[in-house]
């Protein structure tokens, strides 16, 4: 793999538009296929933590006797990871920053390495899983989920979403990353020497009202004034008049009264 890939830049950032969506996030709804490998006082590092919900709900899963590592590369929503689980009285939860290329724990450290919506975003994800492998013990478990964002689908039928769609996929390359990678899971998972990989996929849906129109706002916040709506504009991809109309594309579509959408996801459950 090449230096620009190994040094991709996170696409989305941390702008409060992209965390309103992570901090949605629940075990329950973005890691039910691995609910059930969950056993009390297990061992659990979690990969691209985020603002720290789902690691959240994976410490009351394993705990008390359980304890969750959760890492992520930036140190600032680390310390909002950090609150989360201080309001809801964890005390099995410990925080630091890492890069999944280069893990710094040693061979065999952890009963579960668990990655959400991280391996679209890496330069490498072969490397990255080789690493999730390397930290787990024999017989545990490494699982990830992520999006495809080709497999996105909505109704009505909204032109200004068809280019938003095709203006996104464009940049996260650009960035060094793969937006479609829940498709790619397995072929990564195998290419990084797993021989035990149970594939799943499972779908975020927004259907009624107020979900269109909590998904459409956020997004289009996300379009004209995140991390995104920076590198698009920088990099020469869109200008920030053609983003506010794609922003615009997005508020119009999420007032539709029979709006909906659906979000793919990929899911690995790969033996160490």
């Amino acid at each position: 793999m090449n230096a620009q890939r190994e040094t991709a830049v996170y696409t989305h950032g941390h702008h409060e538009s992209v965390l309103r969506s992570h901090r949605w996030r629940t075990a329950a709804n973005s890691a039910g296929y691995l609910i059930g490998e969950l056993r009390p006082g297990m061992s659990v590092l979690d990969v691209g933590c985020g603002p720290g919900t789902i690691t959240a709900d994976l410490a009351e899963l394993v705990g008390p006797e359980g304890r969750v590592t959760a890492v992520d590369a930036a140190a600032d929503v680390l310390a909002q990871a950090g609150a989360h689980a201080k309001e809801r009285g964890l005390t099995n939860v410990r925080f630091a920053t890492a890069d999944v290329h280069a893990l710094d724990f040693p061979d065999d450290s952890f009963d579960v390495v668990h990655a959400h919506q991280v391996l679209q975003h890496v330069g490498d994800p072969v490397r990255a899983l080789r690493e999730m492998r390397r930290v787990c013990r024999p017989g545990g478990i490494v699982a990830a989920r992520d999006a495809d964002y080709a497999a996105m689908t909505w109704y009505p039928a909204t032109p200004g979403l068809e280019e938003w769609l095709a203006l996104y996929r464009r940049v996260a390359r650009a960035n060094g990353g793969e937006p479609d990678a829940g498709r790619r899971l397995r072929s990564w998972a195998r290419a990084a020497g797993f021989t035990d990989v149970a594939c799943s996929a499972t779908a975020w849906c927004y259907a009624t009202g107020e979900e269109a129109a909590w998904w459409s706002e956020l997004w289009a916040d996300r379009t004209t004034a995140s991390g995104y709506a920076d590198i698009t504009t920088r990099g020469g991809h869109a200008t920030a008049a053609e983003l506010a109309e794609l922003a615009a594309a997005w508020r119009a579509w999420g007032a539709e009264p029979d709006a909906w959408f659906s979000v793919l996801n990929g899911e690995i459950l790969c033996r160490a």
